[in-house]
């Protein structure tokens, strides 16, 4: 296909949806409304971008399990989605088997050997260059770690047959998308600065046009290696010798011998309940599982189902649990191999909740102190992706290169992009301010070290069944975000595709306000929440929540697709005789 060929209206009529569905959220107090979910007997995938999905649903179809179609479905969206697919970044991945085995998979970047916890400061000062941008903002990546990991552990198929249809999609090309070709666009300036960025995502500095190809040649030499050699052709050898050139040639850190060290980690999964389900989730150095936990602690003594969705009361109730969970977040959590004190057991326990909820005036908003806790800035630009097979093996994965296009780097004769993690480490010891900064200890840079994550893969069981996948990306604004699929699937009974459309808000402690997404409160509402002393603030559209909710009566996967972008999607494992769901 020439680069210039354009496909049928898929993309006008994914826009045209798009504006009709933005169309139904101006008109109503609930974000998006209107779609059905995806509904299939056998499997389900749903990610960021429906031609990862669909590799993942033929994976399924060929016999591979949920841990071999979500393999798939990340090598895909590392070439599909590369504003947050990756192999030059790191994630969680939590999995629970049919029969009920729950395992936790930590492939978090991690600090080279030559970062210490001032590395972000100059002359004394903190340095945001130094924090977030350039090669010295790079962490070690642990992707392809860790899904050999989950797959050494659990996938059925070849790993080379997982890893081939990214490979296809990098050296045959894909066709980019009206939402791809825009992100591309806005994100030209950020890459100039890199000669290796702007040959791999434009045309000789000209911005492609949706229904243009995109061919990555040294993307799909390097899945090559990794299809070939596991990790070893990630972490080792030529893939190796670039990334160190890559750092070498403009004063980065990472060595060679920092990835050849680098290792993923199995976590027992953060365990909690609520209302009679079970919540599996992700431990640290994610914050996401311990502060969804004790959110839901909280809110199990309140009635929000009578309170009513969308009511002052029930946004008051949960503001007020975020802004709790946000703080000890904060105060307490970090890297577990370096912070092995963590009061995890306290934080989750229904005891503790019990305390924190008594200090909630169900009447008046509380006060959030400037000279507690607060932390630098994460991006929302993180993928999720969310697999049910007919086995009901499940898989909630959530990775990132943290800004989008990460740290803006392709790694030269790579092809891929390298993460700005460490702007995920406080910014220095001691310095924490009302203007976002934060200097605790438990996330302060060392070698070796994981950098604390919002990041929130959650699975649900009821009765010992599997009833619900849930993970979004967005930052800080995950954990809210997951909080809420929760909320208003167990506790407002919505569908899978109404829990995701669903108008969302989020309050994280400092700066202490809830912020909510346009039109998402009503204006009697918000004016009894100010009454109440909160601070409101408008924002545009929060996370990318990807949903699968198990009907076990009916033996029925549903699949809710966040419409907040226009390339996400599901695809089944089912298919009829004319190849058609």
């Amino acid at each position: 296909m020439a680069d210039t060929d354009r496909p049928p209206n898929t993309f006008l009529r994914a826009k045209l949806r798009l504006a009709f569905v933005f169309l139904v959220f101006a008109a109503t107090s609930t974000a998006f409304a209107g779609a059905q979910p995806i509904r299939a007997r056998q499997g389900i995938v749903v990610s960021a971008s429906t031609i990862a999905s669909q590799t993942g649903a033929q994976v399924l179809r060929d016999g591979g399990n949920a841990v071999d179609a979500a393999i798939a479905t990340a090598f895909a969206l590392a070439v599909t989605h590369p504003t947050a697919g990756n192999i030059g970044g790191g994630g969680f991945l939590v999995y629970r088997s049919g029969e009920g085995v729950a395992e936790a998979y930590d492939f978090r970047e991690t600090a080279p050997a030559a970062a210490n916890e001032m590395m972000f400061l100059k002359d004394g000062k903190y340095d945001a260059e130094r924090h977030h941008r350039g090669h010295r903002a790079v962490g070690v990546p642990g992707t392809v770690a860790g899904l050999h990991m989950a797959w050494r552990d659990h996938g059925k198929l070849p790993w080379a047959r997982l890893v081939a249809p990214a490979i296809k999609l990098a050296r045959d090309c894909f066709v980019v998308s009206i939402d791809f070709a825009e992100s591309l666009r806005g994100e030209l300036d950020a890459m100039r600065p890199f000669a290796a960025s702007i040959s791999q995502f434009s045309k000789n500095g000209t911005p492609y046009r949706d229904g243009e190809v995109l061919k990555q040649g040294d993307l799909a030499r390097t899945l090559e290696r990794i299809a070939a050699e596991g990790p070893a052709g990630f972490y080792r050898g030529e893939t190796a010798r670039l990334i160190e050139k890559e750092m070498r040639d403009n004063g980065g850190l990472i060595t060679r011998a920092d990835l050849a060290a680098y290792q993923a980690r199995k976590r027992e999964p953060v365990r909690g309940s609520y209302r009679g389900y079970e919540i599996l989730s992700m431990p640290p150095p994610s914050s996401g599982g311990v502060a969804i936990i004790e959110a839901l602690n909280i809110l199990e003594g309140y009635d929000l189902r009578a309170s009513g969705y969308g009511s002052a009361q029930s946004l008051h109730s949960i503001a007020e649990a975020m802004r709790r969970a946000f703080a000890d977040r904060a105060a307490n959590l970090g890297d577990p191999d370096f912070n092995p004190q963590m009061p995890l057991v306290k934080l989750m326990s229904k005891d503790y909740a019990r305390q924190l909820r008594a200090g909630i005036d169900p009447a008046r908003a509380s006060v959030s102190s400037p000279a507690t806790f607060t932390w630098p800035a994460e991006s929302r630009e993180t993928t999720h992706l969310s697999v049910v097979d007919a086995q009901r093996n499940a898989v909630s994965l959530t990775y990132t290169l943290e800004y989008a296009y990460g740290s803006h780097i392709v790694v030269s004769g790579g092809g891929f992009l390298l993460n700005n993690e460490m702007g995920d480490f406080n910014a220095g010891p001691g310095i924490t301010t009302a203007g976002g900064l934060v200097g605790t200890q438990p996330n302060l840079a060392a070698p070796g070290k994981r950098m604390l994550s919002s990041m929130s893969p959650t699975i649900v069981t009821k009765d010992g069944k599997l009833f619900m996948v849930t993970g979004s990306p967005g930052g800080r604004t995950i954990i809210s975000t997951v909080l809420l699929t929760l909320l208003n699937v167990i506790d407002f009974g919505m569908s899978a595709q109404d829990a995701v459309d669903a108008g969302r808000i989020h309050h994280q402690w400092l700066p202490d306000r809830i912020n909510f997404e346009r039109n998402t409160i009503s204006p009697d509402t918000r004016a009894l929440l100010t009454a109440k002393g909160h601070v409101l603030k408008e924002t545009e559209a929060q996370g990318l929540a990807e949903v699968i909710i198990s009907d076990n009566g009916r033996g029925i996967l549903e699949a809710g697709v966040d419409q907040r972008e226009a390339d996400g999607g599901a695809a089944v494992q089912d298919l009829g005789p004319s190849g058609t769901p």
